[in-house]
């Protein structure tokens, strides 16, 4: 989209109807203008996130990593981290050595194949997600405070609807 309009970035539906005209195209300037909204939005959103989680001293990745990790008992194989956060195991190799250079994370033998290695996290890191815990809640529950509990209700399911229809951007 050419111009913006004041919705942070975002064109206005005029804008999109114009750009669908320009091209003698028929689609329905609504639903460009979602679209191009949420990528405006999805973009700011990954910004504010790296402000948000450098003042831990993390990136996003990193604390997905952490908590992931948490979240399943506190070891995975790089592999399944990889495919937990839709990731490439080379980015998950980055993550990890820059955590465990932290000493946020370790890594060592699997147990069930000792060719490969899992990925641990460690008391330090545990403590790392404890002390930004409260904060972090804090301002994600503040993000989304202007909405009722039903509209987030609503908004969950339209999320996952969305999220369904990223494919359509990516398909051959």
């Amino acid at each position: 989209m050419a111009q913006q309009d004041a919705t942070h970035g975002a064109p206005s539906l005029d804008q999109a109807r114009r750009q669908i005209a320009r091209y003698g195209l028929t689609a329905d300037p609504q639903a460009v203008l979602v679209a191009a909204r949420l990528m405006v939005a999805g973009a700011r959103l990954g910004q504010a996130g790296e402000a948000h989680f450098a003042r831990f001293g993390l990136s996003t990745g990193r604390y997905r990593l952490l908590a992931d990790l948490e979240d399943h008992g506190g070891e995975k194989s790089p592999s399944q981290l990889a495919a937990s956060l839709g990731v490439s195991r080379a980015t998950v190799t980055g993550l990890v050595d820059g955590l465990e250079r932290e000493g946020l994370v370790a890594r060592r033998s699997a147990v069930e194949d000792r060719r490969g290695n899992v990925v641990i996290l460690t008391a330090r890191g545990a403590q790392r997600l404890r002390e930004l815990a409260p904060e972090h809640y804090r301002r994600m529950q503040a993000m989304v405070g202007g909405l009722s509990p039903e509209e987030r209700a609503v908004f969950l399911d339209l999320l996952a609807r969305l999220v369904d229809g990223m494919d359509a951007l990516t398909a051959d």
